[in-house]
C-alpha cells in the first residue's frame, strides 16, 4: 500500500493538510464509499458495486448504516483513514481514492 500512496502522492502533488485520526471519519464525506469498487457482497447489493458508484449503505448524511456490524465487507472494516487518503476535503479524498482505484486496477499499466 505504500508503494501506491506514493504513486498517488505523486499524482497529487505535496501531503495534505490535514491530520487524521485512525478511528475517525471526516463527517459528511462518504469518499470510500463512493469512489472504489467493492468485489464481495454488501447487504442490498449482492454482487458487490463498480467504483464510482454510491454504497447503497451510505446514509443521506454519508455515514455507513452497517458501520461496526458483521455484515459489513472486510474490504470496508479494513480500510482506515489516513492523511494521504482523505486530504483537507471530501473532493481530494474521491480523487485520491478514484487514483488508488485505477492504480490497482487489474492489468493497469500503472501497477508495473
Amino acid at each position: 500500500m505504500k508503494q501506491v500512496s506514493l504513486q498517488a502522492q505523486q499524482l497529487h502533488g505535496s501531503k495534505p493538510a490535514i491530520s487524521v485520526s485512525s478511528h475517525a471519519c471526516r463527517p459528511g464525506c462518504g469518499a470510500c464509499c463512493i469512489a472504489p469498487s467493492i468485489s464481495s457482497a454488501i447487504p442490498g447489493m449482492p454482487s458487490g458495486k463498480p467504483a464510482g458508484v454510491r454504497c447503497i449503505q451510505l446514509t443521506e448524511a454519508n455515514q455507513c448504516a452497517i458501520f461496526g456490524l458483521p455484515e459489513r465487507p472486510s474490504c470496508c472494516s479494513g480500510l482506515t483513514p489516513e492523511e494521504d487518503m482523505c486530504g483537507s476535503d471530501r473532493e481530494y479524498a474521491i480523487h485520491w481514492l478514484t487514483s488508488l482505484e485505477e492504480l490497482t486496477r487489474p492489468g493497469s499499466q500503472s501497477r508495473q
